[in-house]
């Protein structure tokens, strides 16, 4: 053999024996497309619970601001209907006390006419000092 002829069956020869290798490169190239394949399937199932995962997610956070939100309403509506029937009270109360001083001051009145004149006159003097001094 001489030395620029290529041997049969080395490695890095141009000539190999292609006989034993041609069935286990058929077998490794449809292994590999398997995997491929096999990798394409696991990705597409990833996706589709990914895409499920975050939709269920999306629909619990809007759930779940949904119900701060009405509980919030349910909260500032009560509230509301508190400080209005309190008020409500208050003014009924105010009504009644101011009914009974006016009573009371009428009462006075008829009792004593002249002093009702002079509490008018000096009530009526002070208002108009105040009035005049802002002025």
């Amino acid at each position: 053999m001489s030395s620029d002829t290529p041997s049969k069956g080395f490695p890095g020869s141009s000539i190999e024996d292609t006989g034993d290798k041609e069935p286990i490169a058929y077998g490794a190239r449809d292994r590999l497309a398997e995997d491929v394949s096999s990798l394409r399937a696991d990705m597409t199932k990833m996706h589709e619970t990914f895409s499920n995962f975050v939709s269920e997610t999306s629909g619990h956070a809007g759930r779940t601001a949904r119900s701060v939100g009405q509980a919030v309403a349910s909260q500032v509506g009560s509230t509301a209907s508190g400080l209005a029937t309190t008020s409500a009270e208050l003014a009924s109360s105010a009504t009644e006390q101011l009914k009974t001083f006016a009573t009371e001051l009428e009462g006075i009145a008829r009792k004593n006419p002249l002093g009702a004149l002079a509490g008018a006159l000096a009530v009526g003097i002070v208002i108009g000092l105040i009035v005049r001094g802002r002025g």
